[in-house]
């Protein structure tokens, strides 16, 4: 060979190489980078969005006089929350137990991470089956923000750091879309911005926060300063944005906790400003709905907050964090603004009377039950009522996953306004979701199921003050078997129709709906996205009762869900709860949101955690960590805690720069 020819083909071997390696980090998930994304070397951290938002003038622009400032004076000393355990009761071998359990789900993260990390990173999520990664949350890595404080709290020093490394360099001017949901961001990137900066200190998530919240902010430029939660980057930076003219409750409600946490840290009261005026909106309609103390599901803002634009109401999808962020912004701002504890109570009660059921449950009396049988479980669930008439509810004893967060609103809110009837009844909720879970094949509840109330009488009147449709009542098995078959019937038609129930209901088969397990008739949705509602009103159940038998149910769900979820890289949502053969494997669905590592995850280990808080086994350095319990931390919808003032203390302000004032300055 000649040195001419050998020197081409040495030539050829070095393009081909080169190919090979561009190729690779084109195409390779872990190497290539969203929309979102701006080139960085390795040392720097912290980049600037390429738009500055701040600078951004309003086409509806509010007068500095009329911004309403953070209630003033100290916090007030607000009632324990916490259940005080003694040292009896915290033995050695209760925590060698609480230890392996913590272990347990502390690899599964990893586990979870590590995937992320290699397969999706600096993506929103990780298809765990395929091994892609997916944007279906703005491109900025919703899984990478939203975790954060999960890997903190976890003590997972090294993955936290690299993250935060990322986190500098995402830029909300690029995206994977044109538009993002004002809801799911501030609930996922704000909240993991702001709580990671809580816990962490670190300056660049505080930088990154207030970036994210005065995009965020440009969605209430509007004529009526009501949000857009289509949020439409374009038509943002113009002034151009609208409310919508029927948009669910939760998008009116769910922001006060993020803007008043980020006005509580830079000293700018246009945060707070805003979402004090969504507040008062909900404060003025509140007693004019047809179900006064509640709100219908879907409200009208063109109108502004008209109360009577539908009439479904529930504590379950569209409607949930509104009613959630009442206590836990009242918490937040140390109980200076009571408006919060009398809309929570009021919509409690509330929810007493038409929306909540207990379910009619067979007992030792039915022929299916030995002689001897312990009594039914003393449980309850949240349902969704119907209301055409001022002060009369139709219920619908329809049980959303979604809705099991209200057992520990119930309790948080009962400790925080001395109500220990909400306290009771959050810990019959909480039951009530751990006993759903095991009634099905999987151990797993489904997203959406309907099942036999107890009383014959649904139709519920506003002026009754007793709870006797919340009394315990005889199993009747015509009753359950008559429900059932024609809840099969009407799925049949449905699909016959075609019509939006047909396949949800068709998934359900006949063999399926024969074996349902007593007292449920019908599955609407028969998946498990992976979602975090029942394990957190357990954990919040469990801190303030140190009922121990919460951890036993705990651990079970826990069991259950890696079983039947875990794939051989991560895990997986799950196409249906009920296999009628329980050995048979469960069909998977390719999909691992955010809010898997960011709440499932975080209250798996939270509940197993020292009940002082999570002091992070392993930290870099063995630095003890502040325990995260509940009279320190509120948790916003996401799970993200933020620090609570506290009395006698300081908060800390961190003053923009350019802005009045010390670099750090006592509220």
């Amino acid at each position: 060979m000649t040195p001419l020819a050998s020197g081409r083909r040495l030539q050829r071997l070095l393009l081909l190489v080169v190919f090979f390696l561009v190729f690779a980090y084109l195409s390779y998930p872990s190497l290539s980078r969203s929309q979102g994304w701006q080139d960085a070397e390795p040392d720097e951290e912290y980049i600037p969005t390429s738009f500055d938002w701040a600078s951004r003038p309003m086409k509806y622009p509010i007068s500095e006089s009329s911004l309403v400032q953070l209630p003033k004076g100290p916090p007030r000393e607000l009632p324990r929350i916490q259940y005080a355990f003694t040292t009896d009761e915290l033995g050695k071998a209760h925590n060698e137990t609480q230890w392996y359990r913590r272990d347990a789900v502390r690899k599964a993260a990893q586990k979870s991470w590590k995937s992320y990390r290699a397969f999706a990173w600096r993506h929103d999520e990780l298809t765990p089956q395929s091994l892609t990664g997916r944007d279906g949350f703005g491109g900025w890595g919703a899984t990478l923000v939203d975790s954060l404080d999960t890997l903190w709290i976890m003590g997972l020093r090294e993955e936290f750091e690299e993250a935060v490394r990322a986190v500098g360099a995402i830029d909300w001017n690029k995206s994977s879309s044109s538009h993002c949901s004002l809801f799911e961001t501030n609930i996922r990137y704000l909240g993991g911005l702001l709580s990671a900066y809580d816990l962490s200190g670190r300056e660049i998530l505080f930088k990154k926060a207030v970036e994210l919240g005065d995009m965020l902010f440009a969605g209430f430029d509007t004529p009526n300063h009501l949000p857009a939660n289509s949020y439409d980057f374009k038509k943002a930076k113009n002034g151009e944005l609208s409310a919508s003219s029927r948009q669910s409750l939760a998008v009116l409600g769910s922001m006060s906790m993020e803007f008043t946490r980020l006005s509580q840290l830079t000293g700018d009261p246009k945060y707070y400003s805003i979402v004090e005026q969504l507040k008062k909106g909900l404060e003025k309609t509140q007693e004019q709905t047809n179900l006064p103390g509640l709100w219908p599901k879907y409200i009208d803002l063109i109108e502004g907050t008209r109360p009577r634009s539908d009439t479904l109401f529930t504590l379950g999808a569209q409607a949930d964090s509104t009613y959630e962020y009442l206590s836990k912004t009242y918490l937040l701002l140390g109980g200076l603004d009571p408006s919060y504890e009398l809309m929570h109570v009021k919509a409690m009660d509330a929810a007493i009377k038409h929306l909540l059921f207990r379910p009619m449950l067979p007992s030792g009396d039915d022929d299916t039950y030995e002689a001897g049988s312990p009594p039914p479980p003393d449980i309850l669930f949240s349902g969704n009522a119907v209301s055409t008439q001022r002060d009369k509810s139709q219920l619908q004893p329809r049980v959303q996953h979604l809705g099991c967060f209200a057992g520990g609103m119930f309790a948080l809110g009962g400790k925080l306004f001395d109500r220990p009837d909400h306290v009771q009844i959050g810990e019959q909720l909480a039951r009530g979701c751990a006993w759903a879970y095991e009634a099905f094949s999987t151990g797993i509840m489904p997203e959406v199921s309907e099942l036999v109330p107890c009383g014959e009488k649904v139709e519920r009147e506003a002026e009754e003050e007793n709870d006797d449709h919340l009394t315990q009542c005889p199993w009747n098995e015509a009753e359950w078997r008559q429900k059932k078959k024609k809840a099969a019937a009407a799925a049949a038609g449905a699909a016959v129709m075609n019509t939006r129930f047909a396949a949800s209901d068709t998934t359900t088969n006949s063999q399926t709906t024969t074996t349902l397990p007593k007292p449920f008739t019908k599955l609407l949705d028969p998946h498990y996205f992976l979602r975090p509602e029942a394990i957190e009103s357990l954990f919040v159940l469990y801190r303030i009762t140190g009922k121990k038998d919460l951890l036993d149910m705990a651990w079970r769900m826990f069991q259950s869900i890696t079983k039947a979820t875990e794939t051989k890289f991560a895990y997986s949502a799950i196409e249906h709860v009920h296999i009628p053969n329980p050995g048979q494997p469960t069909t998977k669905t390719d999909s691992m949101e955010s809010f898997w590592m960011a709440e499932t995850l975080k209250y798996f280990y939270l509940i197993f955690s020292p009940e002082d808080g999570a002091a992070a086994e392993g930290a870099g350095g063995g630095e003890e960590e502040e325990g995260v319990t509940l009279d320190g931390w509120v948790f916003n919808t996401e799970a993200h805690p933020f620090r609570v003032p506290r009395p006698m203390g300081e908060v800390k302000v961190k003053v923009r720069e350019g802005g009045e004032g010390e670099e750090e300055k006592s509220k």
